[in-house]
């Protein structure tokens, strides 16, 4: 039988990156003197995009003392010892595979700090394999990025499976282009009036996870 996959964001999906970051904003900030806007503006560049030109700019328009690869070295450290993800999420992780699901994690970003996260939370030891975008350029919603991560966990997309995210257009605009049914974890907003919508909607990962566990286990689509 073939075992179905389902892929997992990372950011805000899986953990909750915008409660992390903003509390390493706000360290960051008081160790180096920067407020009010300032603060708002190192907050508002990381969580853009994380990399290390992000803390090239940072350190260039603040007059940093550090160099962009302290910077960069201390932010991976930093966030993966605050960021987490809940034992019930892990624990469904694990009996998806139990179940018989191929699980993977599907992610934009850079490989230290994502790699580092993923490790630091235990994420790692519950999934099949990984995907990080910087790893081949391929960023989603881009069909390839899907492509390669179902691939590191030893499938391929046209054998069908699932998406599980929070971002309407990378996760499931993407999912969708790449033939996947999808989850959308809406965080409590609410969809996009104008955008197709999801396979279905769920609050947060845990009840995406109990809801793929009521799948048939004989095949990995749904119909809407």
């Amino acid at each position: 039988m073939q075992r179905p996959l389902v892929l997992f964001d990372l950011d805000n999906t899986l953990v909750d990156r915008r409660g992390t970051l903003a509390d390493w904003a706000a360290e960051f900030s008081a160790w180096h003197g920067l407020e009010g806007e300032e603060q708002a503006h190192v907050l508002g560049m990381v969580a853009e995009r994380a990399y290390p030109s992000t803390f090239d700019a940072i350190r260039t328009r603040h007059r940093l003392p550090m160099s962009t690869d302290e910077l960069w070295r201390a932010y991976c450290t930093d966030i993966a010892a605050t960021v987490s993800c809940s034992a019930e999420v892990l624990d469904g992780l694990d009996e998806l595979r139990a179940a018989g699901w191929r699980v993977g994690v599907a992610t934009n970003g850079a490989v230290d700090i994502q790699r580092a996260k993923l490790r630091a939370t235990g994420i790692s030891e519950c999934v099949d394999g990984v995907f990080v975008s910087e790893e081949a350029d391929a960023r989603k919603p881009q069909t390839r990025h899907f492509a390669l991560a179902a691939a590191r966990c030893g499938t391929v997309l046209g054998d069908g499976g699932w998406v599980v995210g929070d971002n309407p257009a990378n996760d499931i605009g993407g999912g969708r282009s790449a033939g996947l049914s999808t989850i959308w974890i809406d965080n409590g907003r609410s969809w996009p009036p104008d955008d197709p919508g999801p396979d279905h909607t769920v609050p947060h990962a845990r009840a995406a996870i109990d809801l793929l566990l009521l799948q048939p286990a004989d095949h990995t689509r749904t119909t809407t």
